[in-house]
This record gives structure tokens, C-alpha cells and sequence, in this order.
């Protein structure tokens, strides 16, 4: 990195909003922004947004090393079914196992269960005569002829945009599955082509074969993003590097985000994760709830010892949103989270059966956004709701670039909400937060229920435009006694691109009891996987001897349909290393499930290596002037803000670039920033640390 070309754009596109931070260490600068999104052209607010930030920090774009840029199109494209034609290449009467799938039901006593609408219709699924058994022996050599035929027939007469092969043990004997690419590539060679031996090398057939169907289904529309936001960014004279967050937190280059698309499925969440975890690093936070609440959506992920819980499987398009096993199965690397249709832009509505008040998941979004945004929203919002109790100062919405209006606000309350339940508008606005604050605690306890986790041994980190809004009495609900708000909180997201290290996971499947594993096969897996991702992460800018590499087998009771991680001890393994291996699977499965069965033999199923280089380290202080603030500070103004228990309230109102480290200050009270305002309750008392994070505890 130059002098002159040192700083860093990290930009996370949202639902509603799209937010940037820009960090340059060499000259000291942090600089937020936040934008509404552009639903029809992410690439618009992207490029407005890059090119504010680099007036207010007096750059030009020739001084950006690198954007780090997280989307939600793939997810988008799965759940609104708007990718390509995708045909699928599969082994010889294996055509319907991927509408076959598990044979399992997600609701039991539902006689019309809905099931989530396939990618490949079975018209674009072609068998091949080929066949490879589970040790890798061919059975049936492949015919190349009619890998050619059916390739053909699906491009020619089909009209496939992409193509997708499973074949059966490809995980173990991709060779297949390579030969087939090879001819397809060379009759078509710029046809986008996913082999689900190089998109999810892991057994279990569905699941690998539905992965490389969605990656196929997102790979041409992702291409085409990924070269109209780079040449976009060109064209403004920026000349460094475009990189790409991946689900599982690390970054990666545009490359690998063009031919593995499908893992980029998290990849704006992941960011607010690895904020997170970056923040409690900072302040000595061992366990952390990220509580990450947008326009559009809340998200809630545990980082424990300032790492995220990751997952290696997911679940795309549900057709019940929160109901396991009703979306398309994934074998991808993802940070471990809940995602809760609650957001600054979630809808308020009387339902038409119970009479009740419902809140969400249906939103506002950017356009038309909340009735107090006057774009034509008529249906009140949380934001609303938040208007109308005081928390919002209209003439101070994105640190006065957007005026809200109250009147509209009132009239939809009284139109959609008062009128059909007798209550008056204040009572109602109190009711949609009650209602949204309810629910995302409901769906955390149940989150953190499922790993055995106790919430009140928690303190939460609370970021995103609407998430200081409620975090106080999200909080207050989960009985957490420490709530952390960061500075710029309301970009944090963006900042999590900024911090994430260059990582990648990868994956190997090898089945065997532990007892009859063949040692040197792994430690050659091993060594395959260190050596292809040091490769992708010194091509994403990380330095090869800064690399460090975490070996993981997934492992089980022989007989059980689960298995967990289990942590190995080196790269290079033998028999000797049995005894520590069974005593660390004791261990993790023990902290699971509270016992363990040690006559019941062990097998492990895949092994995974985690390659990561150092992240980076930023000073957010130099989001503020040097010597400002005041270690006490003086309320700018007063307001008048309705807390539930407590009636309505005279809360000083605080600029948060006022508050210098070591101030102290006592709810009730409001601190208000550009992009997002914190509420505290009554009784609470704050403190800004050291990093200048609001540190606030809890009655």
C-alpha cells in the first residue's frame, strides 16, 4: 500500500439503506456515509455513495487502495426465482434425486405443505451413463459422447444459461465431473459451468448437487453485477482492488466471487458479524450477542472470544421464513445467525382474522420507504412508530439530509391502526415497538435456547441504523446487563468489510471410523487444501507467511444422520494423535448435548481447513476531531420520549462527536449521531470507554 493510494471503502448495500465507511491509516481519516438504496441498480447508490465520501475526506479515487463490497443479490435472485436457465448434467438414473430430496416433511400435519419451487425443472435434467462407486472405483466410465449431446440439448433447444453437473462420489472421484467440464467448456467456452466437486466437495448427493445448481442459477447475473460495479468504479479513475465478502466473514477477490457465487449468499450479513467481533475484541468482550437491526431485517449472532459461530450448511428461499427444512439445502460456509423480518421499514397492520396487530416481515424497503420519508409510503413502519414516540428528531434524520414529516404519520396510524382498535395514536406507535421488540427477543432466546446458552452471561453489541433505536429494551427484555452501542453504529456493517481478514474455508469429505482412518490420505488433503487456499488468499492481497491455517474434521457416532466439528491438533496426523482427536470430540459433544457415549464408535465424514490472514485494525477516533468533545458534556437539547412502563419522559438529547472518552451520562437520554440515534431508558447509566463505544448498563 502507497502513500498515495492507502485508503479503504468498505460498502454494504442493505434493503433500505446503503452505508460506507472509508479508513485511510496513513492520513488518519474515518468517514461514514449512508444513502437510501437504489432496489433497481445497487451499483448506483454505491458509486454516489464512494464518491461523497471521498469529497468529505477531500480524496480522489486514485487514493482508494480497495473496496470491500458485500450484496444481497444472490439471496435476492434465489428467494424471487429471477436467475438463469440452469440445466443439469447427472449420473444415469439419478435425475430426480434433487426434487426426491430427503423424503422428509417440515410440518408433519399440513395436508397442503408447500414445498420450495425447484431451480432445475426436471425437463432440463439430462442422465448421463457414467458411475462411480463410494471408494472411488469406475464402474462405468463416462460417455463423452453423450455428455456433448445432452449439453447440446439443453444450450440449443433449452435455452440454458448455465450448466450444472452432479454426479454420484464426485466428493471423492471428481474425475467425472472435470471431463464433462471440459467438453462442455470446449462447445461452449463462455457458458458459466459449476461442477459440484469444486462448488461443495462434501458427501451427501442432494445437498452437494443442490449447491452447485444454485450456484449455476446466480452465476451469470452475479458476473454481470461484479463487471458493471468494477468498470463503474474504473470509470471514476479508482485504480486498486475490488474484493468481495464472503458468508463465512472473510473477503475474497472478484474471481472467486464470479465462479462460486453461492458463497456469497450471506455476505452483507457476515459483515455486521465481524463488526462485532472486531468491537468486543477491542474492549475485552469474551461473549457477545451482535445485534444488527436494518431497514429491512434484525439480525443476532453469538461471537464468542471475539469470534462468530459459523455453520456449514444453509437454507435458501424458505418458503416459511423461519421453519427448517421448507428452503433449498446449501453446503456453504456461513456465520452462524437469525434473520427477523424487523426493521426500520417492517409494516404495521390490523389483522383482518384475529384483530390483532402485526408487525413485519412485509417491508417498506427504500421505495417506497416509511410514511415519515413523504416518497409515498401510506402504511405506518417502525420508523414511524419511533417518530411518533420521540426517539427520531425529524429535522436531524441522516444528520439532517432527510426531514421527516409527523403529520402523514399520525394520519396513517389513525386511518390503518386507531381506527380499526379504539386506541390512540401514541398507544398504537408504542404497541408496533413493543410488538417488534418482542419478537426479535423471542426468536434470540430461542437462538441462543438451541446452543445451550444463557443470555443474561451476554452483553450485546448493538449496531445498524434502527438498532440503537431499540437495543435498550431488546436488552431489557433478554435481562443482559451491559449493552455496548460502537461509534458510527449506524454503518458498522460497512466497517465489518473493513476489519474482516482475507479467509476462505475449505472442505474435503473421506469417511472412516477413526480407528481405520488412513492418516496419509488426510494429511494429502490437507496439504491439497493449504496449498489452494493460500494460493486464492495471497490473489486476495494477504501476505503468504501471515497465513495461519485451522484444521477441523466433522465427526460422529458411527449410526447418528449429524456430526460436529471437532478441532484437530496440526495439518499432519497419525495414529498417534487418535487418543487426543476422541478426547476432544468427547469434549465438544459433551458441550452440546451435556453427555456422551464413550463404548459408541467415533467416524469422522469431512475435513476442513480454515485459511486466514490478519484483518485490520482501525481507530475509529479519527471519525471525530481531534480534541473534541467533553468528558462533560452538556445536552444540545431536551425531548419528550414515551417509554413503555415508564409514560412519557423529558430525555436530554447528546451529539455523540461531543462525548469524549470517559464521559459519563444517566438515562433516560437520547445520543444522536448521522446515521442512527441511541435511546436509553430510565435508570441506566453510560460511560464511554476508551475506544469510544457507549457502554451502558442495565438496571
Amino acid at each position: 500500500m502507497t502513500t498515495t493510494q492507502s485508503a479503504r471503502v468498505g460498502v454494504d448495500v442493505g434493503g433500505t439503506f446503503t452505508d460506507l465507511v472509508l479508513h485511510d491509516p496513513v492520513r488518519n481519516i474515518v468517514r461514514t456515509g449512508k444513502l437510501l438504496t437504489t432496489p433497481d441498480d445497487p451499483s448506483e447508490a454505491i458509486l454516489a455513495g464512494i464518491a461523497r465520501i471521498l469529497r468529505e475526506a477531500d480524496l480522489k479515487p486514485e487514493d482508494v487502495h480497495s473496496v470491500i463490497h458485500g450484496t444481497t443479490l444472490v439471496t435476492n435472485t434465489i428467494i424471487e426465482r429471477t436467475g438463469a436457465t440452469v440445466g443439469l448434467l447427472t449420473t444415469d438414473g439419478f435425475r430426480d434425486s434433487i426434487e426426491i430430496g430427503r423424503e422428509t416433511r417440515y410440518d408433519l400435519y399440513d395436508l397442503f405443505l408447500e414445498t420450495p419451487a425447484l431451480l432445475v425443472p426436471r425437463a432440463l435434467r439430462l442422465e448421463i451413463p457414467e458411475r462411480i462407486a463410494a471408494d472411488g472405483r469406475v464402474l462405468k466410465s463416462l460417455d463423452d459422447a453423450a455428455v456433448a449431446a445432452a449439453a447440446k440439448q439443453l444450450v440449443e433447444a433449452e435455452g440454458a444459461e448455465a450448466i450444472a453437473v452432479g454426479f454420484l462420489h464426485s466428493y471423492h472421484a471428481p474425475q467425472h465431473e472435470k471431463r464433462a467440464g471440459e467438453i462442455i467448456r470446449a462447445l461452449y467456452p463462455s457458458l458459466p459451468i459449476s461442477l459440484s466437486a469444486e462448488v461443495a466437495p462434501e458427501i451427501r448427493e442432494f445437498e452437494r448437487t443442490s449447491t452447485a445448481c444454485a450456484n449455476a442459477y446466480v452465476q451469470p447475473l452475479m458476473a454481470r453485477y461484479l463487471d458493471r460495479v468494477q468498470a463503474s468504479l474504473e470509470a471514476t479513475g479508482f485504480r486498486g482492488n475490488l474484493y468481495i465478502m464472503l458468508s463465512g466473514g472473510g473477503i475474497t477477490t472478484v474471481r472467486e466471487a464470479k465462479d462460486f457465487p453461492i458463497r456469497l449468499i450471506e455476505s452483507g450479513p457476515a459483515a455486521g458479524a465481524m463488526a462485532s467481533a472486531f468491537i468486543s475484541r477491542l474492549a475485552g468482550l469474551e461473549h457477545v450477542v451482535s445485534f444488527d437491526m436494518g431497514g429491512t431485517t434484525a439480525k443476532m449472532c453469538l461471537v464468542d472470544h471475539h469470534e462468530p459461530n459459523h455453520k456449514f450448511d444453509f437454507e435458501a428461499g424458505r418458503v416459511r421464513r423461519f421453519q427448517k427444512g421448507s428452503g433449498l439445502p446449501l453446503k456453504v460456509s456461513v456465520v452462524d445467525m437469525i434473520e427477523i423480518g424487523a426493521g426500520g421499514g417492517s409494516l404495521a397492520r390490523i389483522d383482518s382474522g384475529s384483530g390483532l396487530m402485526k408487525v413485519g416481515p412485509r417491508s417498506a424497503g427504500a421505495k417506497p420507504g416509511p410514511v415519515c420519508y413523504g416518497r409515498g409510503g401510506t402504511e405506518p413502519a417502525v420508523t414511524d412508530a419511533d417518530l411518533v414516540l420521540g426517539r427520531l428528531d425529524p429535522s436531524y434524520f441522516l444528520g439532517g439530509e432527510m426531514s421527516l414529516s409527523l403529520e402523514p404519520v399520525r394520519h396513517a396510524f389513525e386511518t390503518r391502526i386507531t381506527s380499526e382498535t379504539g386506541i390512540d395514536v401514541e398507544q398504537a406507535a408504542l404497541g408496533v415497538q413493543r410488538i417488534v421488540d418482542e419478537t426479535m427477543a423471542s426468536a434470540t432466546r430461542m437462538h441462543l435456547a438451541e446452543k445451550g446458552k444463557d443470555p443474561r452471561r451476554y452483553t450485546m453489541i448493538a449496531f445498524g441504523g434502527a438498532g440503537p433505536v431499540h437495543a435498550w429494551n431488546l436488552a431489557r427484555l433478554l435481562k443482559i446487563r451491559t449493552l455496548v452501542v460502537p461509534l458510527g453504529a449506524g454503518v458498522a456493517s460497512a466497517l465489518g468489510f473493513l476489519v474482516a481478514p482475507p479467509a476462505t474455508d475449505m472442505v474435503r469429505s473421506y469417511v472412516a471410523r477413526l480407528e481405520r482412518i488412513d492418516w496419509a490420505r488426510v494429511n494429502a488433503l490437507f496439504a491439497e487444501m493449504k496449498a489452494a487456499g493460500s494460493a486464492l488468499l495471497t490473489e486476495a492481497g494477504a501476505a503468504p507467511d501471515q497465513i495461519t491455517f485451522r484444521p477441523v474434521a466433522e465427526m460422529r457416532h458411527v449410526g447418528q444422520g449429524f456430526e460436529i466439528p471437532v478441532p484437530l491438533p496440526g495439518l499432519e496426523l497419525s495414529e498417534t494423535d487418535v487418543p487426543a482427536i476422541r478426547a476432544t470430540f468427547f469434549e465438544h459433544y459433551r458441550d452440546r448435548f451435556e453427555r456422551v457415549v464413550e463404548e459408541s464408535p467415533i467416524e469422522a465424514l469431512s475435513w476442513r481447513l480454515s485459511c486466514a490472514a490478519p484483518g485490520w485494525t482501525i481507530d475509529l477516533a479519527g471519525a471525530v476531531p481531534r480534541n473534541a468533545g467533553s468528558a462533560t458534556p452538556e445536552p444540545r437539547t431536551q425531548r419528550r420520549v414515551l417509554f413503555q412502563g415508564a409514560g412519557w419522559r423529558d430525555c436530554p438529547v447528546y451529539d455523540r462527536y461531543a462525548l469524549r472518552s470517559g464521559a459519563r451520562l444517566q438515562g433516560p437520554a437520547l445520543i444522536e449521531e448521522r446515521e442512527s440515534t441511541c435511546v436509553v431508558g430510565p435508570d441506566s447509566a453510560i460511560v464511554v470507554d476508551d475506544f469510544l463505544n457507549l457502554v451502558i448498563d442495565l438496571p
